[in-house]
């Protein structure tokens, strides 16, 4: 059992795509006041994917980058909502927002409430126990076990799957790393990138991220559902980034290594 160390989204054609109002209100924030504003929702609380630089109050992550970056090569800008993991879904179909990426795993379950990109990170499921505990050397040992997921996650659906594990659900990671240090909880299941960078970050003596991978998922940008027009665009833009070379610059920048071949198919 050891620490893992942290080795570091053309105008012509958006005619018919149908800007939230939310977005339109917002205008004076975007980027570029001449292009289209969308707004893309996430949990700013899954680092490095998604969380909010304490020194400049921004957003920033893995998944901000990608999502901008689609932004501009496929003729959009983008405004960043702040909004709980389990309402992301719930935002998509409702338009409050118009693009949830937040480290979203592809699953059939939500494949049919959402539409799904093609996947832009292959992510796996990890966990993190207190410093130095010993009661978990295998994925069996966590049978019986309390174990802290974050709601709707596939943290949680893994977690209810292991044999007489008594499961706690919480609503955000930061209170699930929280009762892991209060001693309320055995683990956190929770994809491995978020749980190596609080390992040496803010849990840092603290916590181990141990180096067991539950399960391997694609992670997708989703979309209400029935909107292709939407969908094509980001798909175009994501294809873009890995043709050109700017998707290997981001993964580089917040992973500290190139992604795999598999991944820039």
């Amino acid at each position: 059992m050891h620490k893992r160390r942290l080795i570091q989204f053309a105008l012509a054609g958006l005619a018919g795509l149908t800007i939230h109002p939310l977005a339109a209100a917002a205008a004076g924030q975007a980027a570029d006041e001449d292009l289209p504003l969308l707004v893309a929702g996430m949990d700013a609380a899954y680092p490095p994917f998604g969380f909010k630089d304490s020194k400049t109050g921004e957003f920033v992550g893995f998944d901000v980058d990608i999502i901008r970056a689609i932004g501009r090569t496929a003729g959009f800008s983008v405004k960043v909502e702040n909004i709980p993991f389990d309402g992301l879904i719930p935002a998509l179909k409702t338009r409050t927002i118009d693009i949830a990426i937040n480290d979203i795993g592809i699953t059939a379950e939500r494949a049919k409430s959402v539409d799904f990109s093609d996947r832009y990170y292959i992510a796996g499921m990890g966990i993190v126990v207190a410093k130095g505990y010993q009661g978990i050397q295998s994925a069996k040992d966590l049978e019986g076990k309390r174990l802290a997921v974050t709601i709707g996650s596939t943290g949680e659906i893994a977690a209810k799957r292991i044999p007489h594990a008594q499961v706690r659900v919480f609503n955000t990671l930061s209170d699930c790393f929280l009762e892991l240090i209060n001693n309320g909880v055995d683990a956190v299941l929770n994809d491995i990138p978020t749980n190596d960078y609080y390992a040496v970050t803010a849990g840092a003596g603290k916590v181990d991220s141990l180096s067991i991978s539950l399960a391997a998922e694609d992670l997708g940008i989703a979309v209400k559902k029935g909107r292709k027009d939407l969908l094509e665009k980001i798909n175009k833009g994501l294809a873009s980034l890995k043709a050109s070379g700017e998707f290997t610059a981001i993964y580089k920048k917040w992973f500290g290594r190139e992604p795999s071949p598999e991944l820039l198919r």
